[in-house]
């Protein structure tokens, strides 16, 4: 599988012949990831402001991003929910899905359906399906106890089955439980993962059938992200027994907080699984599987929550991001975040290696992480997990870093980037490689060094 993300404007910027000639000539592309569902640039539309224009399609920023669908809503699909299934503003009536297809087809490619869980925050009956916050901002992201939730995302799973005659499914939700956002342990900053969440309805309704104390739970949360936002703030001093011995107090002291971290993850699994079954009760042979966040790679206590073993029950691939060159800059951040809270006991640099050690790899030092990127090792080492970790029932398809947006000091793609990502994807024993983030953000160039790997795998 030679698989790339792609969204709509691509096909309306440069031509629906062109991009496919581009994909196939350069890269021996052979699957297409469409993004049909997402209110978030970053599969939907083109570079953001300040990033490095691609050598193809329209030499702008994309300032006025709306998304939603871009294939068209079917309404029939959507009755048990809340949620407005909104077509896509951006490119007018245009149909990703009916145009693509076709086109794809006669040349032998095949299409999945690439939607995320971010919903736009103004879509009509969102705020009914939306998570409830303990404390801080209110939640960006929907409740996936919630069933507007739930039932949005299975009339998604139907509507593209029924309607269209697509290859298979892609979801993905780079979010975490309510402990990881409290302690901030991503690389993202605050709210990048999601709030301290849900005490919704369902969620509190939940948690008493678990025989939970809601009270206590709240009163743990509160008391977590009480520390955790003072030991963010400048000058703020160490606890006396140290931020570690801190934080494991509170774990033990409200044992609650964990059980609310279960719960909260059983949900986004059950999402999972009931999306599983809709589409294999619809089509059968047609594979589904699921996006897994670069925090992954980063946080402990993320990848503790991510069994590829248990995915594998409900999975038919994996892509498992492993974005080497922006994870360099990815890192940093995530290591200078958790610095702030339950690793301030140490320094960055001690953090930093604590992470390599738990995470089974090891790269560059701190300072040069962002300028440098993470080299082909972390790839060919991720990989070898991903694989032995899920098992041989699911296929595993690493993401690869195709011109991501980093910061103006922070690492660029090279073709020799690309080339040896590739192959120490397939070095690791991947099935496939789903280049990354999206073509329109691509240079032509870098998208080669892939081509010219799979050529010497002869696997182009």
């Amino acid at each position: 599988m030679i698989g790339i993300q792609a969204g709509a404007v691509s096909f309306v910027d440069e031509g629906t012949e062109r991009v496919l000639d581009n994909l196939q000539r350069l890269a021996s592309v052979n699957t297409l990831f469409l993004a049909t569902f997402t209110y978030g640039r970053g599969i939907g539309g083109r570079q953001p402001r300040g990033s490095a224009l691609p050598d193809h399609g329209k030499q702008e920023y994309d300032d006025t991003f709306h998304g939603g669908q871009f294939a068209t809503p079917h309404r029939q699909y959507y009755r048990n929910t809340s949620i407005l299934p909104e077509k896509a503003p951006d490119h007018g009536d245009y149909d990703v899905l009916a145009d693509v297809l076709p086109a794809a087809r006669k040349r032998g490619m095949k299409v999945i359906c690439w939607f995320e869980d971010v919903i736009g925050a103004n879509v009509p009956g969102f705020d009914a399906a939306r998570e409830v916050t303990l404390v801080g901002r209110p939640s960006t992201f929907a409740c996936s106890r919630n069933p507007s939730t739930r039932n949005f995302w299975l009339g998604m799973v139907e509507d593209y089955l029924r309607s269209y005659d697509v290859d298979g499914l892609m979801w993905g939700s780079e979010r975490q439980g309510p402990l990881g956002n409290a302690i901030v342990a991503n690389h993202g900053g605050l709210g990048a993962g999601g709030g301290v969440a849900c005490f919704c309805q369902y969620c509190i309704a939940a948690a008493k059938q678990q025989g939970i104390d809601v009270e206590r739970a709240k009163t743990g949360y509160l008391e977590l992200y009480t520390w955790c936002n003072a030991m963010r703030a400048n000058g703020a001093r160490p606890p006396v027994d140290g931020a570690f011995v801190t934080f494991w107090r509170l774990l033990t002291k409200y044992p609650e907080i964990m059980a609310w971290e279960r719960l909260w993850n059983e949900a986004l699994n059950d999402t999972y699984r009931d999306m599983y079954a809709k589409a294999k009760e619809i089509a059968p042979r047609k594979g589904i599987g699921w996006h897994v966040w670069h925090n992954n790679s980063f946080s402990p206590f993320y990848r503790a929550e991510q069994d590829y073993a248990d995915f594998g029950k409900y999975s038919d691939f994996l892509k498992v991001v492993i974005y080497n060159l922006c994870g360099g800059e990815r890192l940093a951040q995530y290591v200078r975040s958790v610095q702030r809270t339950v690793f301030a006991d140490f320094t960055p640099a001690q953090v930093l290696d604590f992470t390599y050690g738990v995470q089974q790899y090891r790269d560059k030092p701190l300072e040069q992480l962002a300028a440098e990127g993470l080299g082909p090792d972390y790839v060919l080492r991720e990989t070898k997990r991903a694989v032995a970790s899920a098992g041989s029932n699911t296929k595993i398809w690493p993401g690869i870093d195709v011109d991501i947006p980093t910061a103006a000091t922070s690492k660029k793609t090279t073709p020799d980037d690309v080339y040896l990502a590739v192959k120490a994807a397939f070095e690791g024993g991947a099935n496939g490689v789903l280049l990354s983030r999206k073509y329109s953000e691509m240079r032509l160039a870098n998208l080669g060094g892939a081509g010219r790997a799979l050529r010497e795998l002869k696997l182009g």
